[in-house]
């Protein structure tokens, strides 16, 4: 579709236009086949608090697959504080195993997202992380804070943190400050870190969240690691965190889902952005 067919003269959008896109959000909960009720309670809780904790989202079999798959790459400690001194993280994880896939296609995050971003918006990072005993507590922070626009705002990403173990008080469960995504900008040395509360959670949960939510890792005081998993999103005209024309293979990406493959950027933000050669880039995968 052209320019001109998706928008007025005017350059508002075209009324046939808006109505597909309400059309699709009332149907994401269907198309994903999940509860449109607890989706609509799932984000009436992030715009009240920036977070919400999803208890038991995935089972003890696929945590197990991710921790096997994932344990061999786990070698080489943080370099810097954010990354963490004592943190073990492996990035480019799809190229590595395909075990974290099912978290980030996830049927019920997707709906999320379908309701917070605009249509074929993108992974932004995955990560597996082993935070080790006596690691510190991470620096605060909101994830779209590299984006250099102005707060308050609405979030250009979201994210989910899964615990792959029970998160605790004690081994360094994320702190959320509650409310803070409503903030202007504000110097993360004036922030009350006693305000802030753990996301203790069993493992197979997760807490979702929005990029302008103030959190952080918390301490590991307990003497065991702490095994977790983030998938951030963020909007489809905005850049990723990872590269992941240059992270993933195309082999690989051939390998994943619809749906991931069009999260790593094989998908357009209607109608410009986004093309090779003039043409969808989700082409690639099948020529």
């Amino acid at each position: 579709m052209s320019r001109r067919a998706y928008t007025n003269e005017d350059g508002t959008v075209r009324a046939e236009i808006v109505a597909e896109q309400e059309a699709r959000l009332a149907a994401s909960a269907q198309t994903h086949g999940v509860d449109a009720e607890h989706v609509e309670s799932l984000l009436a809780a992030v715009e009240e608090d920036g977070y919400v904790i999803i208890p038991k989202l995935i089972s003890d079999e696929l945590i197990e697959a991710i921790k096997r798959e994932a344990g061999p790459f786990l070698s080489f400690e943080g370099r810097t504080e954010f990354e963490g001194y004592k943190t073990r993280r492996i990035y480019s994880v799809i190229e590595k195993t395909l075990a974290c896939n099912p978290l980030v296609d996830h049927p019920l995050v997707l709906a999320l997202l379908d309701r917070l971003f605009m249509p074929n918006y993108l992974l932004s990072q995955l990560q597996v992380i082993e935070v080790m005993p006596g690691e510190v507590r991470q620096p605060l922070h909101h994830d779209d804070g590299f984006y250099p626009l102005a707060r308050p705002r609405k979030p250009i990403g979201a994210a989910l943190i899964w615990a792959l173990d029970d998160f605790t008080a004690d081994n360094g469960a994320t702190l959320v400050y509650p409310k803070s995504h409503r903030w202007g900008d504000v110097p993360s040395g004036e922030i009350d870190v006693s305000q802030m509360v753990p996301a203790v959670m069993p493992a197979g949960s997760a807490v979702f969240f929005v990029g302008t939510l103030w959190h952080c890792a918390g301490p590991n005081r307990s003497e065991r690691s702490r095994w977790a998993a983030t998938t951030q999103y963020c909007e489809p005209w905005a850049r990723q965190q990872e590269n992941y024309c240059l992270a993933i293979s195309r082999e690989r990406a051939k390998q994943c889902s619809e749906e991931i493959q069009s999260l790593l950027g094989y998908s357009m933000q209607f109608p410009f952005i986004g093309f090779v050669d003039g043409r969808d880039p989700k082409r690639l995968l099948r020529d």
